[in-house]
Formats: C-alpha cells, sequence, structure tokens
C-alpha cells in the first residue's frame, strides 16, 4: 500500500474484486474506432464525486458527477471525513457512468487525468488512488491535473482563447488572480490572504439562517445570498471592501466577514429576536454583502489588468479576462467585472456555470491540453503525491505591490 502523505489517514486502495466489477458494468461497441486522444479525467478534491471523457477536438464524449451538497447543507459545512467516505462510495459508479456514455473502454483510452492538488487531503486521496488502481490495470499514461489550472484553462475547451490570458478564479476554497502565459505556464498576481469568497459568503449565509429561508432552503449559501439580495436594497447597510490601501492584487474576506457578523449581532438586539431565526433585513444584508465582495474583486482585477497592460504582459487591445470558479455564477459580480472589462477594453469571458463549479470535464480537458503539449505525463506512478496546498505558477505578487498602480474609481451601478 503507498502511503501518499501523513494527513491522509488511510489510502484508499480499491480491492481488485472491485476492479472486476467495475469492468464488468461496461456495455461497448466493439466496432467503434477512434483515432484521436482520448482522456479520462477524475475529480475528487473536495464534495464533489466527478469524472469524463473528453476528446483532443474538445468534445464530451460522456460525464457523471454526485454533488454531497445536500449532505453538507445539512451538517451546516464540509466536513472532511463525511466527504472522503461519500466519494469512496460514489467514484467507482460515477467512473463507469462517464465511460458507459461515451462509449469508451479503459484500454481505447490515451490517459487518465486526476486532480491531485490542491484541495481536502481526505478527498484527494480517493481520487488518486482509484485512478493508480485504473493505470496499473490498463496501462495507461498517468497525467496529474492541478485544480486551478483546470479552471483556468477550461475557457479554452469553450472558446477559441489564445495565450496570454488574464484569469480570475473565485470560488469556495479558491481566489486568485494570475497571467496563464501557456499550458503549465502561469504569473500569480494576488491571492486571498485569507478565506475564499464563496466561503465568507457561506458563512454570511448560515448567520443569517438563510437554510430556513423557505426561497433558499435547498441553495448553497453563496446562492442563497445571491437570490435574496435581489429582494434587498444594499444601501441600507455599508460594509467597506477590504484592503482599500493596499496597492495589490490580493484579496481579504475574513474582516469584512467579522463586521457584518457584529452587524447581524446588533441588528438581532434591535429586532429582538435570538441568534437561529431569520432577520427582517437578512435581505439587506444579503444585498449590501454581495455588492461589497464584487466591488472588492472589481477592483483587485482592475489592478491587475492594468499591471499586466503597463507590463506589456496583456495585448494592449483585444486583452481577455477569463472568470471562472463557482462564485464566477454569481451575475452580479460578472455584471462588477463587465464594468471593469469595458473600462479597459476588455474581453470578459467566462466557461457556463456548469463548468464553473467542479467538475470532471475540465480535469480531462486539462489532461488534453497536456498531453497535446506534453507536459507532466507519467509513464511511471512510483512515488506520486498529492498536496493539499500548492499554489499556482510563479509569484511575482511582490511585484504587482511594488508598482503600486493607483486604480481609477468606477461607478458600480449594477
Amino acid at each position: 500500500m503507498l502511503i501518499l502523505n501523513k494527513t491522509a489517514g488511510v489510502f484508499f486502495k480499491p480491492s481488485r474484486r472491485k476492479i472486476y466489477e467495475f469492468l464488468g458494468g461496461f456495455h461497448f461497441h466493439p466496432g467503434k474506432l477512434f483515432l484521436h486522444k482520448l482522456v479520462l479525467g477524475i475529480e475528487t478534491s473536495c464534495d464533489d464525486t466527478a469524472a469524463a471523457v473528453v476528446d483532443e477536438a474538445g468534445n464530451v464524449l460522456g460525464e457523471a458527477i454526485h454533488s454531497q451538497t445536500e449532505v453538507h447543507l445539512k451538517t451546516g459545512g464540509i466536513i472532511p471525513p463525511v466527504a472522503q467516505q461519500l466519494h469512496r462510495e460514489n467514484i467507482q459508479r460515477i467512473v463507469q457512468e462517464a465511460l458507459s456514455a461515451s462509449e469508451v473502454s479503459p484500454s481505447e483510452l490515451s490517459a487518465i487525468a486526476t486532480t491531485v492538488k490542491p484541495g481536502l487531503a481526505l478527498s484527494l486521496g480517493v481520487g488518486l488512488s482509484f485512478s493508480l488502481q485504473l493505470v496499473d490495470q490498463f496501462k495507461k499514461p498517468f497525467i496529474p491535473i492541478h485544480h486551478m489550472e483546470a479552471h483556468a484553462l477550461t475557457i479554452r475547451l469553450t472558446n477559441k482563447v489564445e495565450f496570454p490570458f488574464l484569469v480570475l478564479l473565485i470560488s469556495g476554497g479558491h481566489c486568485l488572480l494570475a497571467l496563464a502565459r501557456g499550458v503549465s505556464d502561469f504569473l500569480l498576481l494576488g491571492k486571498s490572504l485569507d478565506i475564499a469568497p464563496g466561503d465568507m459568503l457561506d458563512k454570511v449565509a448560515r448567520r443569517l439562517c438563510l437554510i430556513k429561508h423557505p426561497e433558499c432552503s435547498t441553495m448553497s449559501g453563496g446562492k442563497a445570498i445571491e437570490h435574496l439580495a435581489k429582494q434587498g436594497d444594499r444601501l441600507h447597510f455599508d460594509f467597506q471592501p477590504p484592503m482599500q490601501r493596499a496597492k495589490n492584487c490580493d484579496f481579504s474576506f475574513s474582516g469584512l466577514q467579522h463586521v457584518i457578523d457584529k452587524m447581524i449581532m446588533q441588528k438581532e438586539k434591535e429586532e429582538g429576536i435570538e441568534q437561529g431565526q431569520i432577520l427582517s433585513s437578512a435581505a439587506d444584508i444579503a444585498a449590501a454583502v454581495q455588492h461589497t465582495v464584487a466591488c472588492h474583486v472589481a477592483k483587485r482585477t482592475h489592478r491587475a489588468i492594468l499591471f499586466c497592460k503597463q507590463r506589456g504582459l496583456l495585448h494592449q487591445s483585444n486583452a481577455v479576462l477569463v472568470v471562472s470558479g463557482g462564485v464566477a455564477s454569481n451575475l452580479y459580480i460578472r455584471k462588477a467585472l463587465e464594468i471593469v472589462t469595458n473600462a479597459t477594453q476588455c474581453t470578459l469571458l467566462c466557461p457556463p456555470p456548469r463548468l464553473c463549479t467542479d467538475n470532471g470535464v475540465m480535469i480531462a480537458w486539462n489532461g488534453v491540453e497536456r498531453l497535446r503539449a506534453g507536459l507532466g505525463i507519467l509513464h511511471n506512478t512510483e512515488g506520486i503525491r498529492y498536496e493539499p496546498k500548492c499554489p499556482l505558477g510563479v509569484d511575482i505578487s511582490k511585484e504587482v505591490g511594488e508598482a503600486a498602480i493607483t486604480v481609477p474609481r468606477l461607478k458600480m451601478k449594477i
């Protein structure tokens, strides 16, 4: 048994009997001939078990996903051992469904690509161990995938986008700005110094007890905030965007969350209700929180565009900003970013919502990109490890801060 990381606990290794059961579940068409590269992508970095088969032309031949959202909503957040167990229970079925839908047998695959960094250690371990069993069984090349690289490159599956381009990745676990110069060539301009925006929105939603709101009971925290914000007036609360004096591209959300928590506590006292009941001003708070997050993200992104253009890292005209990750599906935040791209003569591109959140398609596509470029393809997986924490690319955030670019004030009329 291969021990990948001490923080991972027991390294999940499917039995040979399970593998045979797995293979026995396929119904393939033996007369079908594939003349191009086919990659199976497997994703288990957090709370979604996903798999997909994608060809080198970007055609999604089959995909499947099992979301754990409903379970984690009941527990008030992701509990890593629970996520791990759910991955274990579902990974075989999900991979089998993706392969069956694609009518591709494991022997016809060109490679297997799997998220190995960053993410929850217990979750990453399940996907990696299952993948290594398949790699060993079918003697296929293995392509380890950086989760954030996969998010960044998804746009090249759905749109014709050439390097270089700026990418903003915003989700429940990540927040960063990077310049994509090639398939595995990134310059990190800035990142969150504490928590991610999606995490903050989830925590605010829990503090507001939105799961008890009849319109939001089945929604994730971020979706609940976005939905309720449409009914609120953001001007009723004045939350200041973080880090206004710091002329860099880093983000921060924990201080803002603390301010919001204090405001909620104050409103509960004013309304004479206990924690756990829904405030009459919940919609107004949601609207103000969403607007403040949008302004913070927009300003840091604006500075990143100006820095890249100033240094000749992006084209002066027809520059592209790609926004991906779960929070990228928030239309209010997207509109704030549109104001920035319109002011800087950039094109804003976002993958479709289903490809913004974690999925197997982006992992398979990243595998295709690496296979075509001949980058990071392993024929020997001995010693392969997963990495719960792993930065993306070369960090030049200090250089960005030293440039101290002043961002022109934009009217955020959304």
